[in-house]
């Protein structure tokens, strides 16, 4: 196995694209490593790209959004004083992956970049309409999060690219968003089901929405219908139950011992439910 230590995006991107045979990059590492020391994946490169500038950096960006550093923890996130009032969903999805060690490690990138349809921090991105900034042999490009993921471990991004930032846009006023998931167990457990909502308020009426599931699918997935389910509504019992119908028409899971598609595709319109109730709660003020 080759190690890399590269000092800058391009030249990563550069690293990676005249690799051969497997190529991983490394940031927090909880995946990473733990396929290595498992001998599920042994990359012929290892390109660790924590020592390039600003990868660790929480910023304000011009427009009022926020770019988050590739190699910033979950830790990094929840202690941030600002990024949890904007963006509360975002951070706590993050803060529900794993224990308090592997809070300071995991980062939301590699989480995203793991490829897994359960991912806690990926469907709250989405309901947040995130990008991700992308370099590789041919430049930069800019992607939107629910378009990265391409099936269970696997990304769109082509050989030598890699993801060089992720950017929340600006929160603005009266918009709130959310993240739940359910879970056999109390903690350090993969999602059954997860469901995230963002919604942005004009007095008590919604007029945006986004909802995005996790662990129903292949992928993450984005669902415009519960999104449209919502918008013109004061989030009341009928605006509720198009939500779940829509939440659940869109599922498409899997049959296993954690979980069954019934089951699954029922818990789908609950959490969605319920996470719209906290977003809401939070746009009208109350960021608990």
């Amino acid at each position: 196995m080759r190690y890399h230590a590269p000092d800058s995006f391009d030249e990563a991107a550069g690293l990676a694209a005249q690799a051969n045979g497997t190529t991983r990059f490394l940031a927090g590492g909880t995946d990473v490593l733990v396929q290595l020391r498992s001998d599920i994946v042994t990359p012929d490169d290892l390109i660790d790209i924590k020592h390039i500038p600003g990868v660790r950096e929480i910023a304000n960006e011009d427009h009022g959004g926020w770019r988050i550093g590739v190699a910033v923890s979950g830790a990094e996130m929840s202690e941030h004083p600002r990024l949890g009032l904007d963006w509360p969903g975002v951070v706590e999805a993050m803060d529900l992956i794993g224990s308090t060690q592997v809070q300071g490690r995991a980062t939301l990138v590699g989480n995203l970049c793991n490829g897994s349809p359960a991912a806690d921090g990926v469907p709250a991105l989405v309901a947040a309409k995130a990008h991700v900034t992308v370099t590789g042999p041919n430049g930069t490009r800019e992607i939107a999060v629910e378009e990265v993921p391409a099936g269970p471990g696997k990304t769109c991004l082509e050989k030598g690219e890699v993801i060089s930032a992720l950017h929340l846009p600006a929160r603005g006023q009266g918009a709130g968003d959310a993240y739940l998931r359910f879970i056999p167990r109390t903690e350090m457990d993969i999602a059954v089901v997860g469901a995230a909502v963002n919604l942005r308020l004009d007095g008590n009426t919604i007029t945006e929405a986004r909802v995005a599931l996790g662990a129903v699918a292949p992928t993450v997935r984005l669902v415009p219908e519960a999104g449209e389910a919502l918008i013109g509504s004061a989030l009341g019992d009928v605006a509720l139950e198009k939500l779940a119908q829509a939440a659940r028409a869109a599922c498409d899971p899997i049959d296993d011992r954690r979980g069954t598609v019934a089951f699954r595709t029922k818990v789908a319109g609950v959490l969605a439910q319920r996470a719209a109730m906290i977003a809401y709660t939070r746009a009208k003020g109350d960021r608990k």
